[in-house]
This record gives C-alpha cells, structure tokens and sequence, in this order.
C-alpha cells in the first residue's frame, strides 16, 4: 500500500488534491492516473470526455450493463457512450467504487444541515459542491451544464437493499488505499474531491487526495482488463478501429 504523504516514486508527475476542490487533465492514450486517499471516506468524482469529440462521454449505464456488475473494481473498464473505452482499473485496494451514488448539489448541502460558505466569504475553504466543481471544468472546454453526465465515485462504496434503497458505507476508505486508472484512449478527465451525497458526516469534510501520473505499456489479450469479460474485447476492438481511423485521418 502506497504511503498517502510521499509521492509516487516511479510517476511522471505528483501533486495533491485537497478536499472539496476539482482538477482537469487532458490525459494522453498510455498515461496512468493513480490516486492514494490522504483520509478515511475520501471521495473522488469522476468524469472523461473524447477530446477531439466532446459529445463522446463517460456512460455509466452502459459500462455496468456490459460488465454485468453494479460496483467498479481491477479488471472493470470505464466506457464511452460510444461503446470504446476511455479507461482501466489496472490496481484497486478498496474493491469496490460507487457508480450509481451520483454528484452532491446544493439542495444536498442544505438537506444535510452543512453551512454553506462561499467563494467570497473563505476562498478556497469554501463549502463546493461536486456538480458547481463539474460545471467549473467544464466550462473551460466550452461545456456546460447540459454536457453534464453521470459520475464515477471513487474510494466510495454505496449498497442496495431489498428494497432498493441506497446506504452509504462509512469506513469503506482507509487512508494510503490507492485506485489506478491506465487510459487506453485520449482523454479528458475531470476530477473533484467534494464529499459524497450521502456522506453522513455532521459538517462539510475536507478529504483530499494524492495524484501521480506515468505511464504503461499497452494491454494485450493476457490483460486483466481485457479478459475480465468478452464485452471488454469488443470494447478494446472497438478502440483499435477508432485509432486506425484516426491514423488515416
């Protein structure tokens, strides 16, 4: 387990996130993103975009439905709406990152009882929410609002019951746990460490995680990913077609 207040001795580049702020990267095809939480319950909203097609983006639907499982671990990948994949989980201490808990807003904030504190009252201590975190990033690509799409929970586990009804699981997140993402496709990759919109914690915690970007070799047919399930080699397929068709471009 990699410790949470030393860098990634082998990344191309380190730098922390902390808690309740947001960060966007276009991330090359090879690239590795791995992320270590500092604090128990850290929570890491997740979403990518095609960046030579921003209308091409994360579909969680889908990438549950073809993976047939409810919860995102090693070996899962991280699909376009599209049917390519934009990621891999190639390492995972946790087991299990939430895909269906969604993005805290502010009628969240003000449900929970937590103070809302603004930009212009206490900078960067401000209370953020995931989704004004998302539309801040976004807007710098020129996307907005409507460009929103369903977000990846990391570091967070929500359950179902019998019924249906969502509980968060507080303690799933130990601090040094670390989830790693290899990018088998350009992409856009938009981050926040905004808590979890179930998060029962009494005021606004401040959770903020470790970032290391490197480098991999690309996946073959031994690949954990790519042999997880037979819908992964069609997504893998698909991607080959779509970068040959860039080649030819």
């Amino acid at each position: 387990m990699t410790d949470p207040l030393r860098p990634q001795d082998d990344a191309h580049y380190n730098t922390y996130l902390p808690g309740g702020q947001h960060w966007s990267l276009r991330l090359r095809r090879g690239t590795t993103l791995s992320l270590t939480a500092r604090e128990a319950d850290t929570n890491v909203g997740l979403l990518c975009y095609n960046p030579e097609n921003l209308l091409e983006r994360l579909n969680l639907p889908d990438t549950l439905k073809c993976q047939h499982t409810f919860k995102l671990t090693r070996g899962n990948c991280l699909y376009s709406d599209m049917g390519r994949v934009f990621a891999s989980i190639i390492e995972d201490d946790l087991g299990w990152h939430d895909s269906v808990g969604g993005n805290l807003n502010r009628t969240h904030m003000i449900a929970k009882g937590w103070q809302s504190v603004s930009f212009q009252q206490a900078l960067n201590e401000r209370t953020q929410t995931g989704c004004d975190s998302f539309l801040i990033e976004l807007a710098k690509y020129g996307l907005g609002r409507r460009d929103m799409a369903a977000n990846l929970n990391l570091f967070s586990k929500v359950e179902s019951d019998d019924a249906g009804r969502l509980r968060y699981v507080p303690g799933h997140c130990q601090p040094g746990q670390r989830v790693a993402l290899r990018f088998e496709m350009d992409t856009l990759v938009l981050l926040h460490t905004c808590p979890h919109p179930l998060d029962p914690s009494e005021v606004y915690p401040r959770r903020g995680v470790d970032i290391a970007l490197g480098t991999a070799a690309a996946p073959d047919e031994d690949d954990v990913c790519y042999r997880a399930c037979p819908e992964n080699a069609r997504g893998f397929a698909n991607n080959r077609l779509y970068h040959l068709g860039l080649q030819g471009a």
